[in-house]
């Protein structure tokens, strides 16, 4: 059953692709499982493809199973599909604070890192009362260097064909190719408020909209997935769109 969210358009990845790239899922193991299903169910009633699943980024935090979401990407082995991850903000904070530069702890806690910790066995005991240099510690100590060193490979952007898959977005009148990572990872206003033909579309997540937002030169699809129970993928085909949210 095709998504009532459809649409064509000129557009494409490459010939005889298929690709979905789901937005931000900030911890929510629960949904991250139920849209793979739906996923892996919607390219079955497909044509025969070479199929490719892309993570937008900002796997942890604010959800309470961010261990979880990292690890089922970094092992996956599912035939019906690649799987491509791009780092998000959020992972770079935390990759941040364990290459010791504790300057980012407090803003990261603050904006879900306490829940990526809690789901890595930090006692809850030292999340609430302990000092910041405990806390730095327990940060080495409990993050798995498997975990930390796939994270430090991801790349920051995708290029697909007419699309552009980046965890913010772009800085409007820069080469793609001359990107910098701080505007990949948390540009917002500038780049989404822009009219400019970027030279591709540009799929992305990092700001949060009600449902899937499509302009002319982007899509949105970070649909809030922490509080609103709804993560969303975007399947892209020759010229054809459709949004599946979980």
């Amino acid at each position: 059953m095709k998504s009532p969210f459809h649409r064509r358009n000129r557009s494409a990845p490459p010939s005889g692709e298929r690709l979905y790239a789901i937005g931000d899922i900030h911890g929510r193991f629960d949904l991250f499982e139920t849209l793979l299903g739906k996923i892996e169910a919607d390219d079955a009633e497909g044509r025969a493809a070479d199929t490719t699943i892309i993570l937008l980024g900002d796997l942890i935090d604010r959800g309470p199973e961010s261990a979880a979401v990292v690890e089922h990407a970094l092992s996956w082995s599912a035939g019906f599909a690649d799987m491509e991850v791009l780092l998000g903000n959020h992972e770079a904070s935390m990759l941040a604070v364990l290459a010791g530069e504790t300057r980012w702890l407090d803003s990261w806690l603050g904006y879900g890192g306490r829940e990526t910790l809690a789901s890595y066995g930090v006692p809850s005991d030292l999340l609430d009362m302990g000092a910041s240099a405990d806390i730095a510690r327990a940060v080495q100590s409990h993050i798995p260097d498997s975990h930390a060193q796939w994270l430090k490979d991801r790349p920051l952007s995708l290029r697909r064909g007419d699309y552009l898959f980046a965890h913010a977005g772009i800085r409007p009148g820069r080469a793609l190719a001359a990107q910098e990572a701080r505007d990949l990872l948390w540009i917002r206003s500038e780049f989404l408020d822009s009219e400019d033909d970027h030279g591709a579309v540009v799929v992305h997540g990092h700001s949060i909209t009600p449902q899937p937002e499509e302009r002319h030169n982007r899509i949105g699809i970070d649909t809030g997935a922490y509080f609103s129970d709804t993560l969303t993928a975007l399947c892209l085909e020759g010229g054809e769109r459709r949004f599946i949210q979980s």
